[in-house]
């Protein structure tokens, strides 16, 4: 009986070894995971040419919108909304900075972005790059987008785009901040970007 007790006194502390080893890789792994900002790496374009990467998003809170130019109603919505947001929410234009992402680069080149934000507003910039470039950054945030043929009898005839309607908020790190829905209220956007701009 004495040896059977030491075999299971040495068998329980064995698990509670494991035990502990488990934990303290799961918390590790998650630690490690809050770590890094929210999306991943990509190399795109800006509306003025020049290259762009996720180290823009890191240094100030950022707004961050995923549309396209030919869209009739939420993107230009979205656009003139948000820019006036900002006026608001920063006056001082340098707490707060905001990009538009083209899910339909294969139009919006750099130039079509620059021409149709610079119609509206300065304080949003333009991106665009290579259809599977914007196709895994669009991925890598969480943001769903899908070419819709105007006429289903002909898929390969003009389109529309599917997407995603919420502005992205990130604080200066890359994380997540939350989002701006589509048609919410100007005062509770406002709010959200004054705290937003806090953070910076």
């Amino acid at each position: 009986m004495k040896a059977v007790r030491i075999v299971l006194i040495l068998l329980a502390a064995a698990m509670a070894g494991l035990f502990f080893w488990l934990w303290n890789q799961v918390n590790t792994e998650a630690t490690a995971l809050s770590d890094k900002p929210w999306g991943v790496p990509f190399s795109l374009t800006r509306q003025d040419g020049a290259p762009i990467t996720e180290q823009a998003f890191r240094g100030k809170p950022t707004a961050l919108f995923f549309g396209f130019t030919n869209c009739p109603e939420i993107c230009p919505t979205t656009v003139y909304e948000l820019s006036g947001w900002m006026n608001k929410a920063d006056p001082g234009k340098n707490r707060l900075q905001a990009y538009f992402v083209s899910i339909d680069p294969d139009r919006d080149t750099p130039e079509a972005l620059k021409t149709y934000l610079g119609n509206v507003t300065d304080r949003i910039v333009g991106i665009s790059g290579d259809p599977e470039k914007v196709k895994e950054m669009a991925r890598g945030f969480k943001v769903y987008f899908k070419k819709v043929p105007t006429d289903p009898s002909k898929p390969d005839g003009d389109y529309t785009m599917d997407h995603t309607a919420s502005v992205l908020l990130l604080d200066p790190k890359g994380d997540f901040a939350g989002t701006v829905a589509y048609g919410e209220s100007a005062d509770t956007a406002v709010a959200k970007l004054k705290r937003l701009a806090a953070k910076g």
